[in-house]
């Protein structure tokens, strides 16, 4: 099989008229010619159909009932073909979210594949994440040489500032007769005093074993006992060479970080469970200079905040709120924004915090006053949570071309 290009002997389909063709692997090849002159019919109908042919042959006969009988294109042979992929031949649409991968549905099968043999590990100290049962952690100690010294610990408390009375007295009364404190193998039958304001580390010693043949029933209930003590964590202190850590969850032992099981969807962009949150899965993130959003020489009143302001209409509704904001703090709707204090501009931009504030809110039947709390999202125009982060949101959120191209022409 030729491992360095692709070989067509006698291809037939359609309009082809017996031909042999050597493409270069590894390299962009593009097929041109008149309309009719047989493109496709190589391209698609040749080199795509007997590569999809050979895969789907590859597949287990429970598969391949799904997937209908291929069959064989018009050609003698092919030589160092490949699975391959295609794309229709058609106009590429503007949606960000459509790509080369989705498209042509790679990307669900390159998901699938990171979800089923991905390693996690742990985003703030890189350690392997590993979910274990505790049939596969006694497999791995008894893999051990064996007369290996163990001791099975159940961390009760991890680098954790106090004196820890309670813990202590509720492993008296739950029977255990020793603890490792910091370290340090201790009788509870002692008295145990631990400073308050220093971090400490306490293991409850669940059992100390000798490898051999024979002590599997025992370890395995000892595991228990300590994966209950260590909400899904145990530690095995191996004599002589340290702990090893074991974990029945997704989680890092060191930082204490949960994760859930790899599933497809975390590795989708389009999907909430695996898009990035600031960009929301687009790749590019939409930021508005303040420098555009405000007319220096008009007031608030007049229009100065510029998507409030579409050909000369304000939009009552939202500047209405920023008057209501600006009342509160004292700020001159009149004036030209240029002539605003630094800290009230950059207040207005950027948010005001945790106040409220008394807003009138008209109706048909009466006029009621309602608090209103600054922080909230739909206050967010109003200038309490910032002008500038109500406006990003509404640039993602807008499906509409004619708001998506005004939002950007206001920022430039």
């Amino acid at each position: 099989m030729s491992k360095d290009k692709i070989v067509i002997r006698g291809a037939r389909e359609h309009n082809l008229k017996n031909i042999d063709v050597e493409i270069p692997r590894d390299k962009l090849v593009v097929v041109t010619g008149l309309s009719g002159s047989g493109k496709s019919s190589l391209a698609f109908d040749t080199i795509y159909a007997e590569g999809q042919r050979r895969y789907v042959e590859s597949l287990s006969a429970y598969a391949r009932q799904f997937l209908g009988q291929m069959n064989k294109p018009d050609v003698d042979y092919i030589e160092g073909l490949s699975p391959a992929i295609s794309i229709d031949q058609k106009a590429a649409g503007r949606n960000p979210r459509s790509t080369v991968a989705t498209v042509t549905e790679v990307y669900d099968y390159m998901r699938l594949l990171y979800a089923r043999i991905g390693v996690p590990h742990c985003p703030e100290c890189g350690r392997e994440i590993t979910q274990q049962s505790v049939d596969q952690i006694v497999d791995r100690i008894m893999d051990m040489p064996e007369a290996t010294r163990i001791q099975v610990l159940g961390p009760v408390v991890r680098g954790k500032k106090g004196e820890h009375k309670k813990v202590l007295d509720d492993l008296r009364r739950d029977g255990f007769a020793r603890v490792r404190v910091n370290g340090e193998a201790r009788e509870l039958t002692d008295q145990i005093d631990l400073e308050r304001y220093k971090t400490h580390s306490i293991e409850a010693i669940v059992d100390r074993l000798i490898v051999r043949p024979g002590i599997q029933r025992r370890l395995a209930d000892s595991l228990e006992t300590a994966l209950k003590l260590g909400g899904g964590l145990v530690l095995v202190d191996v004599v002589g060479s340290g702990d090893i850590v074991f974990s029945e969850t997704l989680a890092c032992p060191d930082c204490g970080l949960s994760f859930g099981e790899l599933q497809p969807r975390l590795f989708s962009f389009n999907s909430p469970y695996g898009a990035c949150p600031a960009c929301s899965g687009l790749g590019v993130s939409i930021e508005f200079d303040p420098e555009l959003i405000f007319d220096a020489g008009r007031s608030i009143d007049d229009g100065a905040v510029l998507p409030y302001n579409r050909n000369g209409v304000i939009a009552d509704f939202y500047v209405g709120r920023i008057r209501e904001v600006s009342r509160v703090k004292g700020i001159d709707t009149t004036a030209p924004w240029s002539s605003l204090p630094e800290c009230a501009r950059e207040m207005l931009k950027h948010g005001c915090g945790e106040e409220r504030r008394a807003a009138k809110a008209g109706s048909a039947r009466r006029d009621s006053w309602r608090e209103i709390h600054c922080r909230s999202h739909l206050d967010v125009h109003g200038g309490c949570s910032g002008l500038l982060r109500g406006l990003q949101p509404a640039a993602y959120r807008t499906r509409n071309a004619h708001s998506q191209a005004s939002l950007e022409g206001n920022s430039g």
